[in-house]
């Protein structure tokens, strides 16, 4: 397929990815398809560009948008192919840009029959669907390039309609991948070097394939003797069942890391969010969890400022996430997203409202992250090399970051003493055979 170059050198390209872990899949997705058609990555000089845009919050839509304009102005004479969520919600104003190749989130994975044919017609194209009910886009990667770890999309597309997110619109509805396809592709990826693979999509927690579940599906994987680690992107507590606890209670190779997104400390906005669960239930999941291990990385996410979210509401944000010693949250303003039910709530907060609350929770975000990191200190802990150099940068299982004051390989998994904490990362040596 290399071939079809017309004579002129081989082509050189770019992929810039803004957003989430499915992004990040499906941009190596891309990458690799390219690669085995024969174009060269360059970021120098790129002779094509693709942009995988974001679109979870206003300013990732305005950032996607300032990076299609930035690189169109440093490269005029390149191809510009734009996708994902952002183009797929606004795409009057990628139109408008005057895009190559427009595409919103689906078919990215025809990328490389995409450029055989502007080529040979230079017909700029625009497929951009607004149906929801869509089958699942089979896409498959053999070894990522950009991460030690291995993102593995299984399902897409979201039914739950919080009222402030633009994603189910954006995604379509919920589909999964082929059961077998997915056993297929994580056998690639641990046979190719990969020792923790990490289940990714938009709602993954969703999963169903053949009658076979999240849980059928990590207990199956488990089954490759080189894979270490299962880490699951994000979860849902409704979804936190009893046949995932037990399999997370017997299974050693699921992480000991769980990111389950909160959103709301307090009932009154959970129930105006349309979340699907009250405090005392995820209360009651996440002391289950930790009855199964009690030293578990429990992470999640918050939205502050929501519509009608009073002083006190939000300290009862405050309050529970102190209850429940989270070891890092992710904290995000609340963000109008034109369409959602909660764009059209009364009682919107003003941004510097919204800026005072995100600080603190921030602040509290910092203290927990340091009170959990410190619970490791003069213990030994497994860490997998990300990032090698005279100090090598690797992930525990429990999603820490540590400094190793040696140089390994990436993709080795040491065993490393931990001697400090300082701004969100440990600091240890390894610990060297005994003889």
């Amino acid at each position: 397929m290399g071939n079809f170059f017309y004579g002129v050198k081989k082509m050189k390209f770019q992929i810039y990815t803004l957003g989430c872990k499915v992004n990040a899949y499906e941009s190596e997705m891309m990458k690799e398809k390219m690669l085995k058609a024969g174009y060269i990555y360059d970021e120098k000089k790129p002779d094509i560009l693709v942009i995988n845009t974001c679109s979870v919050t206003n300013n990732a839509d305005h950032k996607s948008l300032k990076m299609v304009r930035h690189f169109k102005r440093q490269y005029p004479l390149s191809t510009i192919v734009v996708c994902g969520c952002s183009s797929q919600n606004n795409r009057e104003a990628y139109e408008k840009e005057g895009i190559d190749i427009l595409l919103g989130n689906r078919e990215k994975s025809k990328i490389v029959s995409l450029l055989k044919a502007f080529f040979q017609t230079h017909e700029k194209y625009t497929y951009i669907t607004k149906e929801r009910k869509l089958s699942f886009e089979d896409m498959a990667i053999s070894k990522f390039t950009t991460h030690t770890r291995a993102f593995v999309k299984i399902e897409d597309g979201c039914d739950n309609f919080c009222s402030y997110c633009i994603i189910p619109y954006v995604r379509g509805s919920i589909r999964h991948k082929d059961f077998d396809l997915v056993l297929k592709e994580v056998e690639t990826l641990v046979n190719n070097g990969h020792q923790e693979i990490v289940f990714t999509g938009i709602h993954t927690g969703s999963y169903n394939s053949n009658g076979h579940d999240l849980t059928d599906l990590i207990h199956e994987v488990s089954k490759f003797s080189s894979l270490k680690r299962i880490r699951i992107s994000s979860i849902e507590a409704t979804e936190l069942n009893e046949k995932f606890l037990h399999e997370l209670s017997c299974n050693s190779k699921i992480c000991n890391h769980l990111h389950i997104p909160l959103q709301a400390g307090s009932d009154e906005i959970l129930e105006k969010m349309n979340r699907k669960y009250n405090i005392d239930e995820y209360e009651k999941i996440l002391k289950k969890i930790r009855k199964i291990r009690p030293n578990i990385s429990i992470s999640t996410d918050i939205i502050v400022g929501f519509p009608g979210e009073t002083d006190e509401l939000f300290e009862e944000t405050l309050e529970t996430a102190k209850r429940f010693q989270f070891s890092k949250i992710h904290v995000f303003p609340y963000s109008v997203r034109e369409g959602t039910k909660a764009s059209r709530m009364p009682m919107q907060i003003e941004e510097n409202v919204k800026h005072e609350r995100s600080k603190k929770l921030i602040a509290l975000s910092t203290v927990l992250e340091k009170e959990y990191a410190e619970k490791f200190l003069d213990q030994t802990l497994e860490v997998l090399i990300e990032k090698s150099g005279k100090e090598s940068i690797g992930t525990t299982s429990n999603y820490l970051k540590v400094k190793v004051s040696a140089q390994i390989p990436n993709n080795t998994m040491i065993t490393v003493k931990i001697l400090a904490y300082n701004n969100g990362i440990l600091y240890g040596e390894p610990v060297l055979c005994q003889i």
